[in-house]
């Protein structure tokens, strides 16, 4: 069965950029401290990376993280989505109209100018499919940035949200919840690690 996950990097203040993030300062001032674990040699760092892209069988990313991963200083064969890992699955984004030209052509996008909601199920058929082609069950990632995911959970589309918790303190960026509708999880797993702490939880519906 194909689940929704959210799948984010959050500091210990709440945050899931540094200061000032856009085309040319990317995630902002200090927000590749928030990645690090990512590119770790740990080997649970490690075996997360590879799960999750292996499971991955399409990816759904807000417009302004899209304008950030396929920037000057974005995604390359080192620093993609699962980059270091096989694999390379849908792309979806939001967005309110689809950008003139993609510097990232050799991946599959797909732009949903219909809000959240259309985008999360353009890419459950997205994944469904590529589950169908492999013989195994894939899942819908929503991998930001922070909008993106808490319209997506306040949307009531999220099955789990995952949060990588860098040990940074980045005193100010984007927030993951800025308000709006309440939510009470029920913690799922934590994995600890030298660079993050990775907990897991279950969204009611």
């Amino acid at each position: 069965m194909t689940r929704i996950i959210a799948d984010i990097s959050i500091s210990l203040d709440g945050y899931v950029t540094g200061p000032g993030p856009g085309l040319h300062n990317g995630l902002g001032t200090g927000g590749e401290g928030l990645h690090t674990w990512a590119f770790s040699g740990d080997p649970e760092d490690r075996r997360i990376v590879r799960e999750t892209t292996e499971r991955s069988g399409a990816v759904v990313l807000g417009r302004n993280l899209f304008d950030i991963v396929d920037g000057p200083k974005g995604w390359n064969d080192e620093t993609g989505y699962g980059a270091r890992e096989a694999g390379k699955p849908s792309l979806v984004v939001v967005t309110s109209a689809p950008p003139a030209s993609v510097r990232t052509s050799d991946l599959d996008w797909t732009f949903v100018t219909t809000g959240v909601r259309d985008a999360v199920a353009a890419a459950r058929e997205r994944a469904e499919a590529a589950s169908a082609r492999s013989g195994k069950d894939l899942d819908v990632y929503v991998m930001g940035g922070g909008l993106t995911i808490s319209s997506a959970l306040d949307a009531g589309l999220i099955d789990v949200l995952t949060l990588h918790i860098a040990p940074v303190v980045l005193g100010g960026g984007t927030p993951l919840f800025t308000g709006g509708v309440p939510h009470t999880f029920t913690q799922r797993s934590v994995t600890r690690t030298p660079t993050a702490t990775h907990i897991a939880y279950d969204v009611p519906r």
